[in-house]
């Protein structure tokens, strides 16, 4: 499921798919996404790039299109890969950068961004 909070300048998007169930947050306000995946305990913190992440509105449209039609002949599909390196536990300094919607979905979880 999306949610897109316009007001908070926050897309919430919750995938319940077992083993693979995440969820991740798009903090357009403070420019970053974070996915805490379930299966691994941790959560990924990804500057956003808006060469490569549409803008909110964007999203908006997307989802939209995705909902309505079978196929999306949008080229604006978007693809994370993380790839596992150092983990940190979140201290007030990175809550302060990420923000309290960031800091809800991942407190107490290691941080790999």
């Amino acid at each position: 499921t999306m949610t897109i909070h316009n007001e908070k300048h926050i897309v919430e998007v919750n995938v319940r798919s077992g083993l693979y169930s995440s969820d991740t947050i798009f903090d357009y306000s403070r420019g970053y996404i974070a996915t805490r995946l379930f299966s691994r305990s941790a959560c990924f913190i990804l500057k956003i790039n808006k060469e490569y992440i549409p803008e909110l509105e964007e999203i908006g449209r997307l989802a939209f299109e995705r909902q309505t039609m079978k196929k999306i002949y949008s080229p604006n599909n978007v693809w994370v890969q993380f790839q596992s390196g150092h983990s940190v536990f979140g201290n007030i300094k990175d809550w302060l950068l990420y923000g309290k919607h960031i800091e809800q979905l991942c407190s107490g979880l290691p941080l790999y961004k």
